[in-house]
């Protein structure tokens, strides 16, 4: 019990460093213009020389250690759903950045909260049911599919490239946090010979450039809340289905109600995905 609330600790401690390191990032990716309309490495080439993507990057490396930690102790669904819950840090941080929040928006992060209590209370402290090389190959060619996505939803219309880029960072992550969580030992030796921690390394590095892209070109509101479906929902199932994720005995619907309230909630707070945006002016039609 103490290693399952030890565990739920590190994911929300991850959720508040990926929330805060979201604001900077997409402060420098909105600054940077590749001059290209698709998918281009070189945004994050050119976002990596700005001091905020820098210093979200070293925020990004602290959550990602947390919610490692949190993945060998906790369901993936409790997991992915207490960082779909950084939307309501960016909420909260952008308070103090000028931004107003309505009665809305604190509704959403109260109902965050509580999602994110119900799913601690159902959640049950386990490992991950061991997997074989077979399933981390099904990962790399998921990587490989995921790529071939990305590059093709960048050549898309706006109408559409916008939340299918968010879509796939979104998936992308949701690979990170299962080869995250398959890996047996953080051990030196068992990570480089271990095929899942460069599957992390790649579909990390490809989430970061798609969402990039999505902010960069596209409405933060959309692309966010695209990829927040993307790195909660389908890790979850591969959790339940793959990984031998379960609840306590008789606290599956309290489970599933704690999932779509936090999910939902976060939905709701999707336009804090860029919380230094301008100020909001209301037209009134005549």
């Amino acid at each position: 019990m103490i290693s399952m609330w030890w565990g739920l600790l590190c994911a929300l401690g991850a959720a508040c460093a990926y929330g805060v390191a979201s604001v900077m990032q997409s402060d420098a990716a909105k600054a940077t213009d590749t001059g290209t309309d698709g998918v281009d490495p070189k945004l994050l080439v050119r976002v990596l020389g700005q001091g905020k993507f820098v210093l979200g990057l070293v925020l990004d490396v602290l959550g990602f250690a947390a919610q490692i930690v949190a993945l060998h102790v906790l369901p993936l669904f409790v997991v992915q759903a207490a960082l779909a819950a950084s939307l309501a840090v960016t909420a909260v941080a952008a308070r103090f950045l000028g931004v107003r929040l309505g009665k809305r928006e604190w509704a959403a992060v109260a109902v965050v909260c509580a999602g994110l209590g119900l799913l601690g209370a159902a959640a049950e402290s386990e490992g991950s049911d061991p997997v074989g090389l077979g399933f981390r190959l099904v990962l790399i060619g998921a990587v490989v599919v995921l790529a071939a996505a990305g590059i093709a939803a960048g050549k898309a219309n706006r109408r559409v490239r916008t939340p299918a880029l968010g879509l796939v960072a979104g998936l992308c992550f949701g690979v990170v946090a299962i080869s995250g969580r398959i890996i047996p030992s953080l051990a030196p030796l068992d990570l480089l010979t271990d095929p899942a921690t460069y599957t992390v390394a790649v579909a990390g590095g490809m989430a970061m450039l798609f969402y990039a892209t999505a902010l960069q070109r596209g409405s933060v509101t959309t692309s966010t809340a695209m990829m927040v479906l993307g790195e909660t929902v389908f890790p979850s199932l591969v959790g339940v289905l793959a990984l031998g994720d379960r609840t306590r005995p008789g606290f599956a619907f309290v489970a599933v109600a704690g999932f779509v309230l936090a999910v939902a909630a976060a939905l709701a707070l999707a336009r804090f995905g860029e919380p230094a945006t301008e100020p909001r002016t209301e037209t009134v039609s005549p």
